[in-house]
C-alpha cells in the first residue's frame, strides 16, 4: 500500500505562485513515476506535470511550460510543484499520483488550488 498527501494549495492572487508537496509513505525509489493532475468545475481530469524518479525525466502540458516546475526529494520521499505566474484558468483540485514499481498506480486526496483575478 502506497500513501499520498498532498499540501500547499490555497488561495492566490494572479501572478502569484504556489508550491504544492506530495509525500509518499515509501521510498521514491520504489516508484517509477509520479505525476500532477488537476481537475476545473465541469472539465475532465488532465495530466499537468510528470517525472520520472531514476532519471528526472519531465513533462508538461503546453498550458504551464514555463510556469510550472515538477522536481523530486528523495530524503523526504516528497515530489514538489512548483508553480509561479498563475492565472485563474490554473484554477482547481490538484492530485498527485504515484506508479508503483509493483503494487499499481495510487492518488492523492487532492488539494484545491483557486487562482482570483
Amino acid at each position: 500500500q502506497v500513501q499520498l498527501v498532498e499540501s500547499g494549495g490555497g488561495l492566490v492572487q494572479a501572478g502569484g505562485s504556489l508550491r504544492l508537496s506530495c509525500a509518499a509513505s515509501v521510498n521514491l525509489f520504489s516508484i517509477k513515476g509520479m505525476g500532477w493532475y488537476r481537475q476545473a468545475p465541469g472539465k475532465q481530469r488532465e495530466l499537468v506535470a510528470q517525472v520520472t524518479i531514476i532519471g528526472g525525466r519531465t513533462n508538461y502540458t503546453d498550458s504551464v511550460k514555463g510556469r510550472f516546475t515538477i522536481s523530486r526529494d528523495y530524503a523526504k520521499n516528497t515530489v514538489y510543484l512548483q508553480m509561479n505566474s498563475l492565472k485563474p484558468e490554473d484554477t482547481g483540485d490538484y492530485y498527485c499520483h504515484a506508479d508503483h514499481a509493483w503494487q499499481g498506480g495510487y492518488w492523492g486526496q487532492g488539494t484545491q488550488v483557486t487562482v482570483s483575478s
